[in-house]
């Protein structure tokens, strides 16, 4: 964020789509089908879930990221959660779906996990990647929440049909 105004200059700028374009593209070309994760972090208890803004695509959404060559979704899924939100697995996380990422590209996809058994050891603080990162009462998500993140939170919790599509 700029500190002179507040805002966040990344944020759906004509820079943040071109990098992120730039960024599937290269893992394109790197590998013909592209692997993600992302996970719903459930505190059952308080009745939360974790949520992240990107500085580089607008909306919040889950934490997640790309599955490395050699690596397996869990562990993809373990380092994007301690990245992306300090968050420690204590317990299994539960595979939930795996979906179609058309909108990143035709060969693109992405698991799905729902972990309840976790441990956040300190608070994320804002950086080049996230701009903002924290727990939200799921009936007071914030204003921006992308269409995705509340149809896994459909499916997870609610128990709505799983759409083939992310």
């Amino acid at each position: 964020m700029s500190a002179a105004d507040g805002r966040d200059p990344g944020r759906g700028s004509l820079w943040a789509r071109l990098r992120s374009r730039i960024f599937h593209s290269y893992f394109l070309l790197r590998r013909p089908m592209t692997l993600g994760v992302r996970a719903i972090v459930h505190d059952v208890e308080a009745g939360t879930i974790f949520l992240v803004r990107h500085t580089y695509v607008p909306g919040w959404q889950m934490p997640g990221g790309g599955v490395e060559t050699g690596e397996t979704m869990e562990e993809a899924l373990v380092h994007e959660l301690l990245e992306e939100g300090n968050i420690e697995l204590t317990g299994p996380p539960v595979l939930k779906s795996v979906h179609h990422n058309r909108a990143a590209s035709r060969r693109d996809h992405v698991a799905f996990y729902h972990v309840t058994q976790f441990r956040q050891f300190e608070p994320r603080l804002p950086d080049r990647e996230i701009a903002e990162a924290g727990f939200f009462s799921l009936a007071d998500l914030p204003e921006g929440t992308t269409s995705a993140t509340l149809r896994r939170i459909d499916e997870t919790l609610n128990g709505a049909d799983p759409s083939p599509y992310w």
